[in-house]
């Protein structure tokens, strides 16, 4: 079977299954595991080459609507009639079931079921070792900084920062991403702040400029050093690697709580 991932997160699902061999092209943005980084890259998320797409052939096509603007993709799918499914998950829940979806589809069922019971096994260790935690710290989570984006309550982000122990700066947005300013992160005075910069690799994250931004110094995280700079890619992807993820932020939280 020949499948093309054109998202980040839908490589990695691939990858959780085991078969990377099957990959025939991916986008600029999968990097992960190493082994698809020889593969043909296919344009970034948002502006996919379908042309080249179409050349390669695919059985399967594995899209994404998780970034707005995908749209356009799925439209150049449809005009090339390339066989596509489309992943847009918002919870963990959802990431499992798409875990499933991609199985079956690539011909892997049995074992996608496995890995998704395995997935939602740790999430629920996860949320008993957080239900005995008395100290719940705030945790900001900053997808950009200006204009400021942030995870509502409508993402997986909100379920992560429960797990950990924490509870998510703006849980009160009914909504996955959060629009809002400087000022307003200062008003709330989180216990942490969570740089995941989407794109930016973490060396090029600098925490100095957290410090420098107007009152900010006065903040509960920057007060302790509770600013931490993470791998978006264990954040913001829509993958099984959120549990890596979850891991370090858990890990994070239950060391600053014990002081």
């Amino acid at each position: 079977m020949r499948i093309v991932s054109i998202c980040p997160s839908n490589t990695e699902i691939v990858a959780n299954l085991g078969q990377t061999h099957l990959l025939v092209g991916v986008d600029n943005y999968s990097d992960y595991p190493e082994e698809v980084e020889h593969l043909p890259k296919l344009g970034p998320d948002l502006s996919i080459d379908i042309e080249r797409v179409a050349s390669l052939k695919p059985d399967l096509v594995l899209a994404s609507l998780s970034v707005p603007g995908m749209e356009k993709n799925i439209e150049g799918l449809d005009e090339y009639d390339l066989p596509y499914i489309i992943l847009n998950p918002n919870t963990l829940y959802e990431i499992s079931e798409d875990i499933r979806r991609v199985g079956k589809a690539i011909g892997v069922e049995e074992k996608s079921h496995q890995h998704a019971d395995d997935f939602l096994r740790e999430i629920d260790e996860f949320k008993h070792r957080s239900k005995q935690m008395e100290k719940k710290p705030s945790l900001y989570w900053e997808w950009w900084p200006k204009p400021v984006f942030t995870p509502g309550k409508l993402n997986w982000l909100n379920e992560i920062s429960e797990l950990s122990g924490g509870v998510n700066l703006f849980r009160d947005q009914e909504v996955a991403s959060f629009q809002t300013d400087w000022e307003e992160v200062k008003k709330r005075d989180p216990d942490h702040i969570c740089m995941v910069w989407v794109g930016v690799k973490e060396e090029k994250m600098n925490p100095d400029l957290i410090k420098k931004r107007p009152g900010w110094s006065e903040l509960k995280a920057v007060k302790h050093n509770h600013i931490h700079v993470l791998e978006e890619s264990l954040f913001c992807r829509p993958s099984p690697r959120l549990l890596e993820g979850l891991r370090k932020i858990s890990a994070i939280v239950k060391h600053k709580n014990s002081k």
